[in-house]
């Protein structure tokens, strides 16, 4: 364990409070947050208190055609594929070695209970050595040729090539795993990355790039290029070095994205009102536990946060009792307390609008079942019994901590409300009964189907990505590498048998 690890692990541990926790996150924060010195600064702010933590660079074009064209130049040297993957496998070791470091410091700019963000941490630490596997075995495939006349006494293959150079930009609220997503694919895809963290979130991802160079990574090979939230991205996507744009984030400013980045290839996983159904024959009080740890866990700030429950109305009314009982009985406060379930948004601003949007669905003649308040800095765990069709909780993706329930009668009435969104990321349902669960497979229009498990459940090597307004890619690092390279078709033909005269 290195010096720096074990002299935060000390100060951590031996911190009474959540006040004396921040003081030690602060104390451990990474030494390379001015990676431009010369540019403006701006500030991070602590979500639970909102104080300034830290001050970083405030990227303009010209800093990030400085961090392309050094990309440009380590794409150009390259890097062995054996190398890549011990990069990768030292990174892994890494991560584990300074989870309670990086948890804290998301704790610390993200607000995300210090339980969900250790919980991210090995998450992450999982996509890497997924990632290294990548990096060992990529290879091409073998072409029949063959299997043609046209083909006889050739020999042929398709290799995969990188692509170039990536530009990854990425959201608030997973800032290590999300990000890793994306720049641990690359590295294995033997891409060079330029990357744009979200302006709340950047100390992480600067935590990460000392974690990358200290796993043998060189210098140039990843960049990260801070901003305020609006002065580096267009920038960014604009510049004609990078071959693919990589982005997580909300649905306007990805199709935009799409509409931007004239000839190159773009991979866009957007955002959800994630459904999920509970079906007649379903154990209420099992699926009651896990919507709740989907509908608040990180404040309802995922993509695939549940938020619409749709139930047999023969159930309704004890899920909807259940999820009201659950809900008030978790612990909203400072994220930096271990026994904290529910911290603080990631902006007073988007607490605002869920408040916003829980107060549109009750005049709508929904009804509050639990939360609707806020504690602090904090909305509490809301449900809403019945938003209608119109209100924004039941149309739209609410990114807080709030659900809505939806009694049905008949399953194709169930499958058609999952499908009234626009977005089709991934879809839950509960029940025993295998022809339903088959039909559900068939019918719910989503890039996920899970059966008896909630929607938020990911699996960091599956490949995950949605239809429709949820994106146009596949992640998982097996998925991101195929989207970070080009095929080269290679044909070998035996010389001609000299003609002897």
């Amino acid at each position: 364990m290195s010096t720096q690890t074990t002299s935060f692990e000390t100060a951590f541990g031996e911190a009474g409070s959540a006040r004396d926790r921040r003081a030690a996150t602060r104390a451990g924060l990474p030494g390379n947050l001015q990676q431009f010195p010369d540019a403006d600064q701006v500030d991070v702010v602590d979500p639970y208190t909102q104080e300034v933590v830290a001050s970083v660079a405030r990227c303009g074009p010209a800093e990030v055609d400085a961090a392309c064209r050094r990309a440009h130049g380590a794409q150009e040297r390259g890097m062995p594929q054996w190398e890549r993957a011990l990069v990768l496998d030292r990174l892994a070791l890494l991560l584990a070695e300074h989870t309670e470091r990086l948890a804290a410091i998301i704790t610390l700019e993200n607000g995300k209970a210090i339980r969900d963000a250790r919980t991210e941490v090995s998450r992450a630490t999982e996509t890497v050595r997924f990632a290294a596997a990548q990096a060992r075995t990529l290879t091409g495939d073998l072409v029949a040729a063959e299997a043609t006349p046209t083909g006889e006494g050739k020999m042929a293959m398709a290799l995969r090539l990188p692509i170039g150079v990536v530009a990854a930009i990425t959201p608030f609220n997973f800032p290590l795993n999300t990000v890793l997503h994306k720049v641990a694919p690359a590295i294995a895809a033997g891409c060079a990355v330029v990357l744009k963290p979200a302006h709340q979130t950047p100390l992480t991802a600067l935590a990460l790039h000392e974690l990358l160079l200290e796993a043998g990574l060189p210098e140039d090979w990843v960049t990260v290029v801070t901003d305020d939230g609006v002065s580096a991205g267009p920038a960014l996507v604009e510049h004609p070095i990078p071959r693919l744009v990589t982005f997580t984030g909300s649905t306007t400013v990805g199709w935009g994205i799409a509409q931007t980045a004239h000839r190159k290839r773009v991979a866009l996983e957007l955002g959800s009102n994630a459904p999920v159904i509970v079906a007649a024959d379903a154990d209420v009080a099992e699926a009651a536990i896990r919507i709740v740890r989907a509908a608040y866990g990180t404040s309802g700030q995922s993509c695939i946060s549940v938020q619409r429950v749709l139930v047999h109305r023969s159930r309704h009314q004890d899920l909807v009792d259940e999820l009201g009982r659950r809900a008030d009985a978790l612990v909203v406060g400072d994220p930096f307390d271990d026994g904290t379930d529910i911290g603080p948004l990631i902006l007073p601003a988007a607490t605002q609008r869920v408040q916003e949007w829980i107060d549109e669905a009750a005049g709508m003649g929904a009804s509050l079942v639990a939360g609707g308040v806020r504690d602090g800095a904090c909305l509490r765990p809301t449900v809403v019994d019945q938003a209608p069709t119109g209100s924004q909780l039941r149309d739209a993706e609410a990114f807080g901590p709030v659900l809505t329930v939806v009694p049905f009668d008949e399953p194709e009435e169930a499958f058609a409300i999952a499908n009234e969104t626009p977005y089709g990321l991934q879809a839950g349902i509960f029940t025993s009964d295998l022809g339903l669960a088959l039909r559900a497979v068939r019918e719910l229009d989503f890039g996920g189907v899970l059966v008896n498990d909630i929607p938020t459940t990911r699996l960091d090597q599956q490949p995950y990505g949605g239809v429709g307004d949820s994106g146009n890619t596949r992640e998982g690092p097996a998925s991101a590498v195929v989207e970070m390279t080009e095929v080269r078709f290679v044909s070998f033909q035996a010389p001609p048998t000299a003609v002897v005269p």
